[in-house]
């Protein structure tokens, strides 16, 4: 068995506690089909969503922030910035090795 601090238990750690909020599940599943529940977006889909978009779910902007930066720490979203936006997009391999690593443990 690995030790409890090795990164990738840490790695699981973060995912498990980000997934825990109902919040962070809703965006990452809002992610898996971005046209169905972002076709408003201006800019084209695959640059990613835009974290303003996010703001549907009632949430202040600082909130909705810390939220996205809970998924991306716990490496299951990634982020790139265009002018003064910031785009989210689902990293799908590493929620895959999650998922199995998840699967490995239990």
């Amino acid at each position: 068995m690995d030790d409890i601090h090795t990164p990738t238990q840490d790695n699981l750690d973060e995912a498990l506690q980000a997934l825990s909020s109902p919040v962070r599940l809703s965006m990452l599943q809002w992610l898996k089909e971005p046209e169905k529940h972002f076709s408003d977006q201006a800019h084209p889909l695959d640059m990613g969503i835009c974290a303003r978009q996010f703001e549907r779910c009632g949430l202040s902007q600082s909130t909705v922030s810390a939220h996205l930066a809970s998924l991306q720490k716990a490496g299951l979203i990634t982020s790139r910035k265009i002018g003064q936006w910031i785009f989210y997009k689902r990293d799908e391999e590493a929620i895959a090795r999650f998922i199995d690593h998840l699967t490995s443990r239990l």
